[in-house]
């Protein structure tokens, strides 16, 4: 049996090397962030219906609701939706006093790798698009482009993208011979898909195309002169067309990633509201993956 010294001498030890653990675990633990000032954004400046500079945009409205509830002022670093945006907005410290830029992106893919993304409140997808009227109201389903006649056949002028699902697909169906392509990033960082269905849609270059759902229900909410036919497409031939639309933060920023986390579901009801002023299509949001021991 041990006698009274030892037994306090080993608690003594015992003491000593937990509080040298928890003296690891503390210097070990994230640095407190210093008081926010501004709720930053990292936004693209001509990116409708989801950003636009005059803050007109389905993400601006989310990030004014954010920025009030936080009590903070909102603040914008624009850059084109494009390679290296999040090099220049969110890692971007390259600032007088060594801090970031911004600090949040309103919009990515729920498996966007640059970022820590956070829960996701928006599941949408693409979608097939033409104008009613012109020779194509035949198509009431993307399954309608399987089983075209000769004649129905010829009449396709379909727009496709250099990137994104739809390309793969009209591959698939055998349609690429009908197909003029665009580039998903033109040099005018103000020409995007939209722009593409506004004028060369609109104006008879193509008479079909594929779009991010959310645009397709801006644009058949805003042009007024035409009635713009949005087909959400659902998986077919192994394509995926549905995604989970997040916000992104720093990976290091974990305290931030879970005030917006609790801010997505405090306002989840107001967020999709928004989204329905916006015509855009919503699936129901599928519930969360399970994280894995490396996962944010």
């Amino acid at each position: 049996m041990l006698s009274l010294p030892k037994i306090r001498g080993r608690i003594r030890l015992l003491t000593a090397m937990m509080s040298g653990v928890f003296a690891l675990s503390v210097s070990a633990a994230e640095p407190p962030s210093p008081p926010r000032t501004a709720f930053k954004v990292c936004a693209p400046p001509y990116s409708l219906p989801m950003s636009d500079k005059d803050e007109s945009g389905y993400e601006n409205k989310i990030a004014q609701l954010f920025a009030k509830d936080l009590g903070l002022p909102l603040q914008y670093t624009w850059f084109p939706q494009r390679m290296g945006f999040v090099r220049a907005t969110l890692k971007n410290n390259e600032t007088e006093d060594g801090s970031y830029k911004c600090d949040i992106v309103m919009g990515v893919v729920d498996n966007f790798d640059l970022a820590a993304t956070t829960r996701p409140y928006l599941r949408s997808s693409w979608a097939l698009v033409y104008f009613k009227g012109r020779g194509l109201d035949f198509i009431k389903s993307q399954d309608d482009l399987k089983h075209l006649t000769a004649a129905q056949k010829k009449l396709l002028r379909i727009g496709v993208w250099d990137q994104g699902p739809t390309t793969d697909w009209v591959y698939k169906l055998g349609l690429m011979d009908n197909a003029t392509p665009f580039p998903i990033m033109s040099g005018d960082a103000r020409q995007g898909p939209g722009h593409i269905i506004e004028e060369d849609l609109k104006q008879d270059k193509i008479n079909l195309t594929f779009v991010w759902g959310p645009i397709g229900g801006y644009l058949a909410h805003k042009i007024k002169d035409a009635e713009l036919i949005v087909i959400p497409l659902q998986k077919d031939q192994g394509v995926k067309f549905d995604f989970q639309i997040a916000m992104a933060v720093r990976h290091p920023d974990t305290a931030w990633k879970k005030q917006i986390n609790d801010l997505i579901g405090k306002h989840q009801a107001k967020i999709t509201s928004i989204l329905d002023e916006y015509g855009v299509p919503q699936l129901e949001l599928l519930p969360p993956k399970k994280k894995s021991t490396n996962d944010d």
